[in-house]
């Protein structure tokens, strides 16, 4: 169950530049996988660490959450706007660098009309990037 991004801004409220999904490629009550390539045309992520390349951690964050909420509205489990209230658990492994494919595999762990918690791993080919798990909490 592939999404363009014109799709995914159906889903999200979320738009340029602070849009962090390509596309969701599944899309299941247990999984949710999706990716993002951050381009060097996003100058403004450039700033963080002007001389190595790497996209700030907490983008990475960002954007595999919003890869979460876009995968659960995609099944309809949830309507409403979600905000990112915790971030539980994160750790590092790698730095994310520019116009490469960033796969994120996210486990659905309580899905509810309020709260959706999840957890996700983010991988740059075969390596792992980060995992995390955090929780989204309905605003509107």
């Amino acid at each position: 169950m592939k999404m363009n991004q014109h799709r995914i801004t159906d889903l999200l409220p979320h738009r340029d530049p602070f849009l962090f999904v390509d596309q969701v490629i599944s899309s299941t009550t247990s999984e949710i996988v999706a990716t993002k390539i951050f381009s060097k045309k996003d100058k403004w992520l450039k700033g963080s660490f002007p001389d190595s390349g790497f996209i700030p951690g907490m983008i990475l964050v960002e954007s595999m959450a919003q890869c979460g909420g876009a995968g659960i509205k995609l099944l309809g489990l949830a309507e409403g706007i979600f905000a990112l209230t915790s971030i539980e658990k994160v750790q590092f492994f790698a730095g994310a660098g520019f116009n490469k494919e960033i796969k994120y595999i996210i486990k659905n762990q309580r899905i509810s009309s309020s709260i959706i918690k999840q957890s996700g791993t983010a991988m740059m080919g075969d390596s792992k990037l980060l995992e995390a798990s955090w929780m989204s909490v309905k605003v509107r």
